[in-house]
């Protein structure tokens, strides 16, 4: 049935949770009032990806892109836009600074979506859409066209690596598991996503299901396995919906379970929920996790690809990782190899958050500069002032500087500046941003998430977050640099995991590129960025006009002084809250 219009909204986590599921209904309810359910199509949809400006709303054929749209704004958009033809103008978007409405919008400009194709175009929780642009046509392809010897080769010259993190080459270790013998293996989908400020896996499950059911269901094909699992965290809880409508639907359809279209071959899913522990996506814990043991690594050798789930040959890939398949099929691998650079074939997909205009999920070439992010698709720095770092790579990464903002984003290229490609999380940071405190922070995650199985874990990791507080608050000594590199380097040596193994990295790299900041802490006892509480002091200076704003939001009641005259902070009550700075609107307050 064709429609004259079709209105696709926002069905992600971040729009519903910002009221998209009212505005959904109430689209549903104006399109009904109005008497044009035959000429208007309503449609759920996966992430748009432009996070910071949802709720969002597109309508086809003319291509308008609402946002920020609310429950209120649903009646306008049917009577002016659908019926009227009119463009609701107030509600379509505006680059940053820009005073009328572009259709040309600069976030999505050098994005090249593979991974996020059918995120924000189909309805996540009807297969028949998946279907309609090409999907379980590599399935079928696989099954009917090419030997499992055929689509291991493809996925081998294809150059794809894995986006869970290290890098590793996914037709390779497909290959491992594929020549080992044995009478039972495994496929196994990693979508334990615990990285601060990382979404780009829940996105995705979110959005197109069926990707990752069609790619697991591939590799079972290629190297043996008639069993899969989709190890997701249980506070993902719309992912798990949809995942769970979609192997629904997918065994309806004969495209998973019992001789899967008419063929020999069998492969059927089932989902394992985690508790949220971030040592889980470590593969060797995950699979402990899913055989229902306390989720905690072991040594490697032997790896999981070798002998995993219950002893038996496993294929563990990310979210990421199994959307890329399906297209590699259907396309070929000369096509998705001409992407990317030498060594990092394709597109990598990246949560932007931080300090900056365009914040979302993006996805962009291997190859692709930090400025381009930051500027071109991120809209620049959104206080206006200097770029300071960007983390990449989440706890386990490091900082990238102004000094490597055209350095190309591939796995090579960031490990040789002291960072990592990560899973995908990246957050922008500016000169108000203390790069102790942001240290301090991904030190506190990390230690909560140590399993505490191995000491070079659990104790270095404790005693590196101790020495940087102690460094926070003014209490630093030379001394606990080295102390800092030599505790770094023994977690790297000795820990049992990635997780204690990477978790110095950020304290590496801000010592590395910010050791300035670390020497103003310990010898200055000042904080340049103002953000340690302890090493700072307020003042007021000769603007003020007493007009006591400060002193009625002091919650100690440490600013003294008359009506119309100059106020005074008296430091030995002062508890350096900062109430005080923000509130001051005639920048009488000095803080240093």
């Amino acid at each position: 049935m064709a429609y004259k219009n079709y209105i696709l909204v926002c069905a992600g986590t971040a729009c519903e949770s910002n009221k998209g599921k009212a505005l959904y209904e109430a689209l549903g309810k104006e399109i009904a009032s109005a008497g044009i359910d035959t000429e208007v199509q309503l449609v759920k949809t996966g992430c748009f990806g432009f996070c910071g400006e949802g709720p969002i709303v597109k309508i086809l054929p003319d291509e308008s892109f609402y946002v920020k749209v609310g429950p209120k704004d649903a009646k306008e958009i049917i009577n002016e836009h659908i019926i009227k033809g009119r463009k609701v103008e107030r509600l379509l978007y505006k680059e940053p600074g820009a005073e009328t409405a572009s259709e040309d919008i600069g976030f999505y400009h050098k994005q090249f979506r593979i991974v996020l194709r059918n995120c924000a175009v189909i309805n996540p929780e009807i297969i028949d859409e998946y279907i309609a642009r090409d999907g379980y046509g590599a399935l079928e392809k696989a099954l009917f066209d090419m030997t499992p010897d055929d689509v291991l080769q493809e996925i081998k010259d294809s150059g794809l690596r894995g986006r869970g993190g290290a890098g590793f080459p996914t037709g390779t270790k497909w290959g491992f598991s594929k020549a080992v013998k044995a009478d039972q293996k495994y496929i196994v989908c990693n979508a334990d996503e615990g990285d601060p400020g990382a979404y780009m896996d829940r996105s995705v499950l979110e959005g197109d299901p069926h990707s990752v059911l069609e790619a697991m269901a591939i590799a079972g094909y290629t190297i043996g396995a008639d069993k899969g699992f989709i190890y997701i965290r249980a506070e993902y809880p719309l992912a798990i919906d949809r995942l769970n409508l979609a192997i629904k639907q997918a065994k309806e359809y004969g495209l998973l379970g019992e001789k899967i279209l008419g063929t020999d071959f069998s492969f059927d899913i089932e989902l394992r929920l985690g508790a949220g522990a971030f040592v889980c996506g470590e593969e060797t814990a995950l699979l402990a996790s899913i055989e229902g043991k306390r989720g905690m690594p072991v040594p490697r050798p032997p790896f999981p690809a070798v002998k995993g789930l219950w002893g038996k040959p496993t294929v563990i890939n990310n979210v990421e990782t199994w959307a890329n398949i399906p297209v590699i099929l259907l396309k070929g691998s000369k096509w998705f190899s001409s992407i990317g650079t030498a060594t990092s074939k394709g597109t990598k997909v990246f949560a932007l958050t931080g300090k900056i205009n365009n914040t979302g999920l993006i996805e962009v070439p291997m190859g692709t500069t930090l400025r381009e992010i930051i500027y071109d698709i991120g809209g620049g720095i959104d206080s206006g002032k200097p770029f300071k770092a960007a983390q990449t790579g989440g706890p386990s990464g490091g900082c990238i500087t102004p000094d490597f903002l055209d350095t190309p984003i591939d796995y090579e290229s960031l490990q040789a500046i002291g960072s990592m490609m990560g899973s995908g999380g990246m957050i922008v940071m500016d000169e108000d941003d203390c790069m102790i405190d942001v240290t301090k922070f991904y030190l506190e995650f990390t230690v909560d998430e140590s399993c505490g199985k191995c000491a070079p874990c659990r104790i270095g990791g404790r005693t590196c977050y101790n020495i940087l507080d102690r460094i926070s608050k003014g209490q630093g000594e030379m001394e606990d640099l080295q102390k800092l590199k030599d505790l770094a380097l023994a977690m790297r040596k000795a820990s049992l995991c990635g997780l204690g193994q990477t978790a110095p990295n950020p304290v590496m790299s801000t010592m590395k590129y910010f050791e300035e900041e670390y020497l103003a802490h310990i010898n200055d006892k000042k904080c340049p960025a103002g953000k340690c509480k302890n090493l700072l002091t307020y003042t007021i200076n000769d603007k003020c006009v007493g007009c006591t704003a400060c002193a009625r939001v002091c919650p100690v009641n440490c600013i003294e002084g008359e009506v119309k005259k100059l106020h005074v902070i008296n430091q030995a009550t002062c508890i350096k809250c900062g109430q005080c700075f923000t509130t001051c609107k005639f920048a009488a307050i000095d803080r240093v």
